[in-house]
């Protein structure tokens, strides 16, 4: 009968040792790292599991990435627009209430001023973050708006608004009757439009209260109207009312009144010995009326309308200018300005299209949000615009018509900065960026809670417990000591032992 050795037990006992050791340093790596394994293939089956959520919790983390950069843009263009329309609201109330004193100059101490709050809302709609521009629309490397200083003044051989505003000034008054000619013979009195469209006075209408007077006109081109005040004389107190239509969109009435006083007050006419002497004074009268409006109201208007002309641009409307070579009392037309003759004040993106879609972000896989904004979009345009032209007007303060003039550019530009309900507002603008700080907030909650799932998930899939595993570790060192000590017994007896 053959005896097998003790020793012969032994291999077996080692290789028990070696896959016991092994698994040790595994718990052991385990409860260090906390995942079950350090390679895809140690997780069997879930290895494809574990793929698919870290690359899902990946997109998360990219698109949540984008959502803080967008959010900040927008928390910024927020701030800008909240104190852009403060700047534009305190404005709005100086110039209503600025009272005419020029400063020693060609401007009031209020204008001169309001090149200060120019450069304010000019400097909030630059406003920049990391290198983008928030009010350029699409080119955000390119600043918004240029400077105060070329805008009013120019640059080089670019003219800014001070010389458009000169030139409009010429070409509206003319010779001072806002373009505009009287005449008539006998008992008749007309008013013709000089040839020259867009500029000057535009003929509306005309009434009178004289008994058998007849008005005809404006009809023709240029445009006419006449006046006949027949075979009698007015009474003291009947009126003749003419309206006339101003550049920038808005009218202005004269009304002469019939007088036996001689020499007539202001707004007045004397009744003469035949119509014929009576209409040779309405004529006077007339022409005294136009000049004085023409160096108020029409002089405002023309502001006005080259402050609109200079800023109200996009890509299908460059700044206009005045036609032909100074001195432009005679000019008849606008041209476009280029940019090598004309200061542009807005520079950036330019396109006609929706402001907001100029700027978009993809803040999740099936969420795009829209929050671009340009500084020519009217409501900040038109901010802008009425500091600038309230800024660049000039008076030369040896016309008595001054302080007229100074008031209806006053009511002009206040009306301008009030706004009505068919304009955008400032606001507005605001809201629609609510919009998208709205959908970016939603969209980050949720992501928050999905990311959230996704983890516990991807921890369930490849996480070690950490109690299990070191109730495992404990036990596989309990078994592998209990182990080494039998074996060390069995490596120490010998067969006279055993016996």
């Amino acid at each position: 009968m053959a005896v097998t050795g003790i020793g012969s037990g032994l291999p077996p006992t080692m290789q028990a040792l070696g896959t016991m050791r092994s698994q040790l340093e595994d718990l052991q790596r385990q409860l260090a790292s906390g995942l079950k394994s350090d390679t895809y293939s140690g997780l069997g089956l879930d290895r494809g599991l574990t793929v698919g959520l870290r690359s899902q919790l990946s997109a998360i983390t990219g698109f949540q990435q984008t959502n803080t950069l967008v959010g900040v843009r927008l928390d910024l263009m927020q701030t800008a627009l909240t104190q852009f329309d403060s700047v534009a609201q305190q404005a709005k109330s100086t110039i209503a209430q600025s009272q005419f004193a020029l400063n020693g100059g060609t401007t009031t101490t209020d204008q001169a001023n309001a090149v200060n709050v120019l450069d304010q809302l000019l400097g909030t709609l630059n406003t920049a973050v990391d290198g983008r521009f928030l009010f350029s629309g699409s080119d955000v490397t390119q600043p918004a708006v240029d400077t105060a200083d070329h805008i009013l003044n120019g640059d080089g051989a670019k003219a800014g608004l001070k010389q458009l505003i000169d030139e409009r000034k010429q070409a509206d008054l003319g010779d001072g009757l806002g373009r505009l000619s009287v005449g008539g013979a006998g008992s008749a009195v007309s008013l013709t439009e000089d040839a020259a469209p867009p500029f000057g006075f535009k003929l509306a209408s005309a009434t009178t209260s004289i008994a058998g007077a007849t008005v005809s006109g404006p009809t023709g081109s240029p445009a006419s109207l006449t006046v006949d005040l027949g075979a009698t004389n007015p009474s003291e107190g009947d009126t003749v009312k003419f309206s006339f239509k101003l550049p920038d969109g808005t009218t202005a009435d004269m009304t002469l009144t019939a007088t036996t006083a001689s020499p007539p007050g202001p707004g007045q006419f004397t009744i003469g010995a035949t119509p014929s002497d009576t209409a040779n004074n309405l004529k006077t009268a007339l022409t005294a009326g136009l000049q004085t409006l023409a160096g108020t109201q029409l002089a405002a208007a023309s502001a006005v309308a080259a402050g609109n002309d200079f800023f109200n641009t996009d890509a299908d409307h460059p700044p206009q200018r005045v036609g032909g070579s100074p001195p432009f009392s005679a000019a008849t037309s606008l041209v476009d300005g280029t940019p090598d003759n004309t200061v542009q004040w807005y520079m950036g993106d330019d396109a006609t299209t929706d402001p907001r879609s100029a700027v978009t972000a993809q803040i999740d896989q099936s969420v795009t949000v829209s929050y671009g904004a340009r500084a020519n979009e009217e409501a900040l345009r038109k901010a802008v615009q009425s500091v600038a032209v309230f800024a660049a007007t000039s008076f030369s303060g040896s016309t008595a018509t001054n302080q007229a003039e100074y008031s209806a550019l006053q009511q002009r530009l206040g009306a301008t900065l009030g706004g009505n309900p068919n304009q955008q507002k400032i606001s507005d603008i605001g809201a629609q960026l609510a919009t998208a700080q709205t959908a970016l907030q939603n969209t980050k909650d949720r992501q928050d809670q999905t990311s959230t799932t996704l983890a516990n998930l991807l921890q369930n899939v490849q996480g070690a417990p950490t109690e299990q595993v070191a109730m495992q570790l404990l036990t596989l060192q309990t078994s592998l000591q209990a182990t080494m000590q039998t074996t060390a017994m069995l490596l120490k007896t010998s067969i006279v032992n055993y016996l």
